[in-house]
């Protein structure tokens, strides 16, 4: 009787897989067995990469196996039974055989079983879930510019998830609230196309906002996958007058700026007064007014008018002429103003110089008055003057006794 050879191991592992085939289907699991095998389930990103763990708390130094959803042996031991170089042995130990399954395909999903050849035959399944990855969403509707006050639709599109994606989305920072999302199932694919419809009332301050598309999934970091685009919104310009020079002097020169803000710029500008015509001596240039020579006359207010093609925008400016007499005289009243300031601090620092001096001279009188002490106490003048005498005398006396 002829027997394989041991290249032929491949074989042998093929038809033991083969005989025990209905034994899988129909092992009770004891998990106060020691050789039951243990596995967990796994869920992995397509593209990604998976391990497979079974273990065993006892061994009888009976080998551990994996096979796929198909039930085609993947390993045997430390023995790689079929041919796929994306499935590479992690671990292999009597007790545990881990295999890592890279680049994992929607293909690859399903239940993968671990069995332990012993009498019976023990095994554990692990399900392996594989999440599609949705694409990068895409943004439809901003091909046209939208004119103010009028409404816009706009569209993201996600495709290739599973299970199918949920789409977000923001105006800046603040996420604003879109239609339900519309699920398409792919044909002959497990995978969904997603897409989302915003519909928006744009005013001028929308021009140049983002708007963002982002992808909810399980497969994916929130704000991996995001799209964000700006709004572009037509508006008529909002009109502003600026004056070139400090002051309207009469007889000076003096200009005007124009400025209209709005999408596009403005490029045709007009210029009126209120109160009639244009003066002789102002000249309109576009966005500037100009005067050469300054006069009371030109007095008044001034209009811009700007217009973009999509609206008209007007600004007014009042021009009030300062005369060179009325400068002079206010530079006068300026000085006399000044000129009182000065005038009452010297009267204070005067005043309190007065009254310095009185003070002083108050008190050196008293310091005198103390030679006459004596007669204050005397009964009548004559022994006042004797007693006042009497005290100089004394200290004359006492000066002399001294010496």
């Amino acid at each position: 009787m002829a027997f394989p050879s041991a290249p032929s191991a491949l074989w042998i592992v093929s038809l033991l897989t083969a005989l025990f085939a209905a034994a899988v289907h129909s092992n009770i699991v004891n998990d106060e067995d020691p050789l039951q095998p243990m596995t967990s389930d796994e869920t992995v990103s397509v593209g990604g990469m998976v391990t497979l763990t079974c273990r065993v708390a006892e061994t009888d130094n009976s080998s551990l196996q994996w096979s796929n959803t198909a039930q085609q042996t993947l390993y045997f031991g430390e023995k790689r039974a079929l041919r796929d170089n994306r499935i590479q042995l992690h671990r292999s130990t009597p007790t545990e055989l881990s295999i890592n399954i890279s680049d994992v395909q929607l293909s690859d999903e399903g239940e993968y079983t671990c069995s332990i050849f012993t009498m019976p035959v023990r095994t554990a399944r692990a399900t392996v879930t594989v999440l599609g990855v949705p694409g990068t969403p895409q943004i439809s509707g901003f091909e046209t510019p939208v004119p103010e006050g009028e409404k816009v639709t706009l569209t993201c599109t996600s495709t290739g998830s599973k299970p199918p994606a949920k789409l977000r989305w923001y105006k800046g920072d603040i996420e604003v609230q879109g239609r339900p999302d519309v699920v398409e199932s792919v044909p002959d694919d497990p995978t969904y196309n997603v897409s989302s419809e915003l519909t928006l009332e744009v005013t001028a301050n929308d021009d140049d906002t983002k708007i963002s598309c982002v992808v909810d999934h399980d497969s994916v970091k929130h704000g991996e996958k995001k799209t964000e685009q700006s709004l572009r919104v037509l508006y008529a310009p909002d009109v502003a007058i600026t004056p070139e020079e400090r002051m309207a002097i009469e007889g000076q020169k003096f200009s005007l700026q124009c400025s209209g803000k709005g999408n596009p710029e403005p490029t045709i500008y007009s210029w009126e007064k209120a109160e009639g015509e244009l003066p002789p001596l102002a000249k309109a240039d576009g966005a500037f007014l100009s005067f050469s020579v300054l006069n009371k006359s030109d007095n008044g207010m001034y209009i811009c008018h700007a217009d973009n093609g999509i609206g008209k925008g007007r600004g007014s400016y009042t021009l009030q002429v300062q005369d060179t007499t009325a400068m002079s005289t206010s530079s006068g009243v300026d000085h006399a103003v000044i000129g009182g300031v000065v005038a009452v601090i010297v009267f204070i620092l005067l005043c309190l110089l007065i009254v310095l001096g009185r003070y002083l001279i108050r008190h050196k009188g008293t310091y005198l008055t103390h030679e006459a002490k004596g007669s204050d106490d005397a009964p009548d003048a004559d022994t006042a003057i004797i007693n006042a005498e009497g005290g100089h005398s004394g200290a004359e006396e006492k000066k002399e006794y001294f010496i």
